[in-house]
């Protein structure tokens, strides 16, 4: 997935405000974590995902694989939080309505 430096700009602004939705644990990448990553980024497109501390990988590599297994792209990595967009061309968008990642605000 190819982005603009402004389009990422765009998301990184945006993904400030939002909660980490995904847990990477003491289990690492498994199946039932990318699941609940594809899921997420199904119905809310742009998605932080937290990173644990017993996580062996480093952040940027796990979000590389998160990414990879998604079909995501990676806008940001701060620390152990990864940040992550996959546009669902199938979610309803009407002018002028939030995005998808701002519905519960």
């Amino acid at each position: 997935m190819t982005m603009s430096g402004r389009d990422r700009a765009e998301l990184r602004a945006e993904a400030h405000h939002l909660t980490p939705l995904v847990h990477v644990g003491q289990h690492g990448l498994s199946p039932t974590v990318i699941q609940a990553l594809d899921e997420a980024l199904r119905t809310r497109e742009l998605v932080k995902v937290q990173i644990g501390k017993p996580v062996d990988m480093k952040a940027k590599d796990v979000a590389a694989a998160l990414a990879t297994a998604t079909g995501a792209a990676v806008i940001q990595v701060i620390g152990k939080t990864a940040t992550l967009y996959r546009r669902n061309p199938e979610l309803l968008r009407k002018r002028g309505e939030p995005p998808p990642w701002r519905v519960d605000d």
